[in-house]
């Protein structure tokens, strides 16, 4: 299931962009069809009535959506982007509290060994981290409400019969949604391990890929309610 998942995931922003190149509105439809998919279909496989009624609403709807006008299918493949960003700003945001442990703490705490630790600068080095990442999503998510608001055609006020005094290329959007961000994202993901590398040597894995591995088999536990409380006395 998890392979699927991430399958559509990766499949879903190339189907977008080849949409917009293309401009075909069957192409769009089947982005549509693609997004609700990813979103259903880890309740899908899990089964039960809800689940399956609800496919079949989104099915309806998006059949009565393009019946009624393929341009306004584009208004829901805006938002992927826009609500994603403003979910993981939130995501590293919110723990950023007082009381709470900043999320990359929380990942530093977990790879290294239980009871062990922390040096005063790796703490506020986690925290510094944290916040650099709430606003590069904050800062992608404006940038793609920004280019879904004024783009042309089918840009949301374009579609919501506004006029907006400046437009962007559909095409300058996509690029960046569907493209660039995810070149930033993984640029600073690198750019960013280099230099930990360089300032803290003392590493609890071996490199690159066995960090990842390590990141991948804790993540479930980072936002565990008890993840919260696991700084050290």
């Amino acid at each position: 299931m998890r392979g699927i998942v991430i399958a559509l995931a990766v499949c879903y922003p190339l189907a977008v962009h080849l949409a917009v190149l293309t401009g075909s509105p069957r192409l769009t439809l089947a982005c549509l069809a693609l997004l609700v998919a990813l979103a259903l279909a880890p309740a899908l496989v899990r089964g039960g009535a809800v689940s399956s009624i609800a496919a079949l609403v989104a099915a309806g709807t998006l059949a009565l959506l393009f019946l009624v006008s393929p341009a306004w299918t584009w208004l829901p493949l805006y938002a992927p982007t826009v609500l994603g960003d403003a979910g993981l700003a939130w995501l590293f945001g919110h723990t950023l509290a007082r009381g709470d442990v900043p999320l990359i703490e929380r990942m530093v705490r977990l790879l290294h060994a239980p009871g062990e630790r922390l040096d005063a600068e790796v703490v506020r080095y986690a925290r510094a981290l944290t916040v650099a990442w709430m606003l590069l999503f904050a800062t992608l998510g404006l940038a793609n409400l920004v280019l879904a608001l004024l783009a042309h055609p089918n840009g949301v006020l374009a579609l919501l019969g506004v006029v907006p005094d400046i437009t962007v290329p559909q095409r300058a959007w996509s690029w960046f949604a569907n493209i660039a961000e995810y070149v930033i994202v993984a640029c600073f993901f690198v750019a960013e391990y280099a230099y930990r590398r360089l300032r803290f040597p003392q590493q609890p894995h071996a490199g690159l890929l066995d960090f990842l591995r390590r990141l991948s088999a804790i993540a479930p536990r980072v936002l565990a309610p008890g993840a919260r409380r696991q700084r050290a006395a």
